[in-house]
This record gives structure tokens, sequence and C-alpha cells, in this order.
């Protein structure tokens, strides 16, 4: 089996245009929640998200590629642009046969159902506009973004609500790691913040009104947030001889299904993905550091996720950080595990911790250390990463610095 390592990274979310701007806004603890902006949001009873403010889509592309790009799509081209310069990487033609992507998204093309809905119900309008089905489609971000990049391999998507981004991270991990792929772009993108997307989700009864507050005792419910973050996953041996600059390394991954309930979250299926990506990475509870946490605000979910944590690791649970960068970014459904890597790579890496922010008070069912409101400063060898989606899809991926 060949290494995997991570040797670029590119993002863009409520917290900043870039990689190192989400991880600044980690480590300083800064809410990217606020009110929303668009059409109709005076209808919505659910009006705050992470939403990505003063985006212009003109400063970063052509007119007539707008005509092709939802906004999901485009946020994931300029955090696939970001990740390759930031690799250094130079795709010669053997290596782009080599070379694929792999993204995560649950609502792909959103925005563009929203707005021609809008034309036909709405406005009575008896045409679309010719691109909305290559616009809308959940591989479109994959696709344009294999295109601009000339990635001739693998390129797919992962649809898998919100554990998509993580289970399009571990396909691109074994892809690399059993030798298919030289090099993979992974991550996921989202943006599902409009009024079609919100109403949606407000039939739920999952999402707050004033804010996320992940495992405290007055949380709410889930705020969406909206953005990318995409990853160059590279062969070890390859990024040696390239003198890349390693990130951290991926070192295990798992995924199970609860195979229980289509909302409600299941502590054996987290448990046992958990347990699995550590028997992937071939280390014991003990070695890990830091949990960047599913962590939603929602009751259910924060419950059952320290539970699961407290029988995966025992009396360690007890000296284990785990907090959830939701409460900042929030929640971007399937590219939300990517931005959260951005954290646990920042733990591994310049050993930051980010926190837990709005965090109010110790639930009894979660009285792990959350690392309340303020990022800490400390060595860590082993982060994972848990995405638990609805359905019970369970994705969790573990990393370490190198």
């Amino acid at each position: 089996m060949k290494r995997v390592v991570i040797t670029g990274q590119g993002a863009i979310s409520a917290l900043g245009s870039s990689a190192a701007a989400n991880m600044e806004g980690m480590r300083e603890g800064r809410l990217g929640i606020s009110s929303l902006e668009f059409q109709d949001v005076e209808r919505l009873s659910i009006a705050i998200g992470g939403q990505i403010k003063g985006y212009d889509p003109e400063a970063h592309f052509s007119r007539q590629e707008i005509t092709l790009y939802d906004k999901f799509t485009q946020f994931a081209l300029l955090a696939a642009q970001e990740a390759m310069d930031h690799s250094g990487l130079e795709l010669t033609e053997e290596l782009s046969a080599q070379a694929g992507v792999v993204l995560g998204t649950a609502g792909g093309g959103l925005q563009t159902q929203d707005e021609n809905y809008r034309s036909v119900y709405e406005a009575g309008k008896n045409r679309v506009h010719p691109f909305v089905v290559p616009r809308l489609m959940n591989n479109a971000a994959a696709s344009h973004v294999s295109m601009t990049h000339n990635l001739q391999g693998p390129a797919f998507t992962v649809a898998t609500a919100c554990a998509s981004s993580n289970h399009a991270m571990g396909q691109a991990y074994a892809l690399v790691r059993s030798g298919m792929s030289k090099v993979m772009l992974t991550g996921g993108s989202e943006s599902m913040l409009c009024f079609g997307g919100i109403k949606a989700w407000e039939g739920l009864r999952v999402m707050s009104k004033d804010g996320c507050r992940p495992f405290s005792v007055n949380r709410n419910g889930m705020v969406q947030g909206e953005g990318a973050a995409i990853f160059v996953f590279e062969e070890y041996e390859h990024a040696c001889a390239r003198g890349a600059a390693i990130l951290a390394e991926v070192i295990g991954f798992a995924m199970t299904s609860d195979a229980s309930d289509i909302v409600m979250p299941n502590k054996h299926g987290a448990k046992r993905a958990m347990t699995g990506a550590l028997q992937d990475a071939g280390i014991s509870g003990d070695a890990v550091g830091y949990i960047n946490a599913h962590g939603t605000g929602t009751t259910a979910n924060d419950r059952t996720e320290c539970a699961a944590v407290r029988e995966v690791f025992g009396a360690h649970a007890d000296e284990l950080m785990i907090s959830s960068t939701k409460s900042m970014h929030g929640h971007l459904i399937g590219g939300t595990g990517a931005v959260e890597l951005l954290a646990c790579i920042m733990a591994v890496r310049d050993g930051i911790v980010p926190p837990t922010i709005s965090y109010e008070g110790i639930d009894p069912d979660c009285d792990l250390d959350v690392v309340p409101n303020v990022s800490r400063e400390t060595k860590v060898d082993v982060a994972i990463s848990n995405a638990f989606a609805f359905g019970g899809l369970n994705a969790v991926l573990a990393i370490r610095a190198v």
C-alpha cells in the first residue's frame, strides 16, 4: 500500500476566501454566521446562515463561464485552483492520466434549481436556459475541475448528505493508496443558501433561529453555511521526489451505515466508523489528540456523538480535545467535512486546536473537553474528522503530522 499525503489546500467559506483565511478564522474563533441576504428571505422563519457575503462571480469568471457554473461549482473551482497553486504540482501528460478528482456535495446545483423553478412556476415562463441540466447536476463541479486541470483519471461525485465530503476524501485516499492514482483532488462544495434550500430544511425543524451552539446545554439546532474546500492528495514518494511541502499524512478511513433510521443518529454506527478508522490507521485510541466533531448543534446529534466517543476511547475520552467548527462557519452539508479537515490539518501541523464557539454551559450528556470558545495551542500527533449523515451514513478520516 502507498502512503498518502496532503500537499495542497484551498477553501472558501463564511470565514474567508482562502484556506489560510479559514484557518485564521478558526484560530481566532471568529463567527461567520450572520443574517441571510437573498430573494424572499423575509418569507423564511430561519434568517441566519454562514453566507459568503460580498461574493461577486464576475470577479473570478467570465460571463460565458458563469452561464455554465452554478455557485457550488464556482466555489469548487476557486478552492481547487488554490489547492493546485499551493501544492506546486505541475501535471505532465503522463501524470494527468494518473490524476483525478472526487468531490462531495448534497444539493449540487440547488441555486440553479431554485432560480429556474421560480422562473417557470412564479414568473410563468415556458422556457429555461439550455444549460440548466449541466449546471444543476451533482457531478458538475467535479467535471469542471477535471477539465480545468486536465485530470484524466478517476473523476466522480459522492452524494451522502452531510458525510459527502468525508466519503469523497476517503475514496480519493483509497485510490492513491492502492496505486490506481498518483494524485487526486478531493473535498466538497455546497451552496444551499437560497429560498428553496432553506425552506425545505425548515420543515425538518432542526434549524436554529439564533445561532449554532454545539454541545452547549442550551443548543437548539444547526445553522447552514456555504462554500468549498479542496485538497491535493498525493502519493508520498511522488511528493517527496518533487520536493513538495507536506501538510499532513492521511492514515486511516472507515465508513459505516446505521441501517436504523433516516434522520435519527445511532451511536453504534458512529462508534464502528471511528473504530474502523483507527484500525485502518493501525493506531490505538490513545494516539488521537483531537477530534473534529460532526457537532451540528442539535440535541440528538451531539448527545449521540459524545456517547460514541466515550465508548470508542474509554478513559482516554477525558484527555481528548473535541470541537465543532460548525459553530463558526455553519453546516455546509455535503461540503462541511472538507472545510473541517482544515481544522485537523491546523491541529497536527501547527499545534492549534480550534474552539467550539458560542458555548454557554455544560450538558451532562456532552461532558467532554469541547475546547469552549477559545482556541488552544498544544501538540497534536493524530486527529480524526467525524461526519455522520441523515440516512445513517458515517465516514471518519484520520490524519497525522509528518
